[in-house]
């Protein structure tokens, strides 16, 4: 079994979620059994909502929280008429507004609140209950009860300070108790202190043999637990991000990231790391020797795969762009709004389509407003690009830092050029500098207004000058190493 760990997962995941899933469908592909595991709270959502829409299979997902239940990753299908099945013979009326349901009972000072997975069913998430004008209860569901959370009024708040989590049956598995951060976890047979043992527990109860392999995606909070509690397991650290700081580090001393500082110093103990770029892979062995005097084993495998080119059957649509991404500060979808903007004095008829959900989202529709580019800019939404990319002409990124780039795949996938910045580690393994796009030279001093100069010279440049069928072919040539017939080989290769 290779059990995948993790923290979160969100309606606008990032490129570790996607990366994982990536590689959930290449290890079905080659009959390896898999489960991945999140060890994050979802107050506000059903994981299975979430894990479903990127991609996972329930039978491949393992939640913390449930773990020490019976009760199985699943869709809510709790209803409105179980629910009021729970009231017994109390007289009481609902009302149902924005996908909530606000139950009275006359003669108390008590009401409920159901909020339903959408607005158009019947389906139910929570329940909040309110006495005497204060939250003192939420149950969350799914087919059943899965947890409770008890609150009290402190400093005229609701405070969170108990969760029951819940057997199919409704008897307690066992118990969280909450006090101003800090958490203790009461079982039948033994008291945890903290949420890195509660973590530690599970693994210990995994049963974990030399057959078994343990990836670990992201380490904060949940990396020492795995590592002490892993048993004969092997051990790999799949490396998502940049894992040093350049302006940390000299010719004495490196500077690692926080998220992978205790990773490395386990070397004993890890089994292999993943990097997704072979240039990453050279520089982490490079330091390894050079800071630590080890060598360990580092192997790149690819955080994606591309089951087949995509070729298009109808003309791309002439000087359109795509950008794809989380729509957050350090993708800087702002300036590739901007470049677009100026490059329009130069391309009349250009064109940019942005999908990905975010926090930027509100700024970037005021951007777009505010530069009155509606007719030609527009956010598209968090959508299955696979059969998308093919319908334009270019693609376009504002990263300062990609560990991989699935996007970048995805785009040389369906034979576009590209145009980046020259930023470890994704963009120069898919982009050649006037092959198949343009990498942009920049350094921590370049203002904005020169980068976004820089992009929307780039993009005029590809349009105006550049043999776009040259770069189209060369695109598909890059992409033919990341095909999944490629890409499984590497996995099987270190899973045997």
């Amino acid at each position: 079994m290779v059990y995948n760990f993790n923290l979160g997962i969100g309606w606008a995941s990032s490129g570790v979620e996607y990366a994982q899933v990536y590689r959930a469908k290449l290890l079905r592909e080659i009959g390896q059994e898999a489960r991945f595991v999140f060890t994050d709270m979802f107050p506000k959502d059903n994981i299975q909502h979430m894990t479903e829409n990127i991609g996972f299979l329930d039978s491949e997902v393992i939640w913390l929280y449930t773990f020490f239940t019976d009760c199985k990753i699943s869709p809510v299908t709790f209803t409105l008429k179980d629910l009021e099945k729970t009231f017994g013979n109390r007289r009481f009326s609902g009302i149902k507004e924005n996908g909530k349901v606000k139950y009275t009972f006359p003669g108390t000072n008590t009401y409920y609140v159901a909020y339903l997975v959408n607005d158009k069913e019947r389906r139910v998430h929570r329940v909040e209950m309110v006495s005497n004008g204060c939250l003192i209860r939420k149950d969350y569901y799914t087919y059943c009860r899965i947890y409770s959370e008890y609150y009290a009024p402190l400093d005229h708040k609701a405070h969170l300070y108990h969760r029951r989590f819940f057997n199919e049956d409704g008897t307690v598995a066992y118990e969280e108790i909450i006090d101003d951060g800090a958490v203790m976890y009461q079982f039948p047979d033994r008291l945890l202190c903290s949420k890195e043992e509660l973590v530690g527990y599970m693994v210990s109860r995994l049963k974990l043999t030399r057959k078994d392999v343990v990836l670990i995606d992201r380490t904060t909070g949940i990396g020492q637990a795995i590592l002490q509690n892993a048993g004969p397991a092997r051990i790999g650290i799949v490396i998502h991000a940049d894992h040093y700081s350049e302006g940390g580090t000299d010719e004495e001393a490196i500077l690692w990231n926080n998220y992978y500082e205790y990773a490395f110093s386990q070397r004993d103990r890890v089994r292999f790391y993943i990097t997704s770029t072979e240039v990453q892979n050279r520089l982490l062995k490079q330091q390894f020797k050079k800071y630590m005097n080890a060598n360990p084993k580092v192997v790149t495998i690819p955080v994606g795969s591309l089951k087949e080119l995509k070729i298009p059957k109808k003309a791309r649509k002439k000087h359109s762009l795509i950008t794809a991404s989380r729509l957050a500060s350090e993708k800087h979808v702002d300036w590739i709004i901007d470049a677009v903007a100026a490059a329009r004095e130069q391309v009349k008829d250009i064109s940019l389509d942005i999908y990905g959900k975010g926090g930027e989202e509100g700024k970037l529709k005021e951007q777009i407003k505010r530069l009155h580019c509606e007719d030609y800019v527009h956010l598209c939404g968090q959508q299955d690009l696979q059969e998308v990319y093919k319908n334009y002409e270019a693609y376009v990124s504002g990263s300062t830092s990609e560990g991989f780039g699935l996007t970048l795949m995805e785009a040389v996938g369906s034979g576009l050029p590209v145009i980046g910045f020259d930023v470890r580690y994704g963009n120069p393994n898919f982009i050649e500098d006037g092959e198949n796009g343009y990498l942009i030279s920049v350094n921590d001093k370049m203002e904005k207004r020169e980068r976004v100069q820089k992009l929307a010279d780039c993009i005029v440049r590809l349009f105006k000058e550049a043999d776009l069928e040259k770069f189209r072919a060369h695109s598909y040539d890059k992409a033919k190493e990341y095909l999944t017939k490629e890409v499984e080989k590497k996995w099987e290769n270190i899973l045997k």
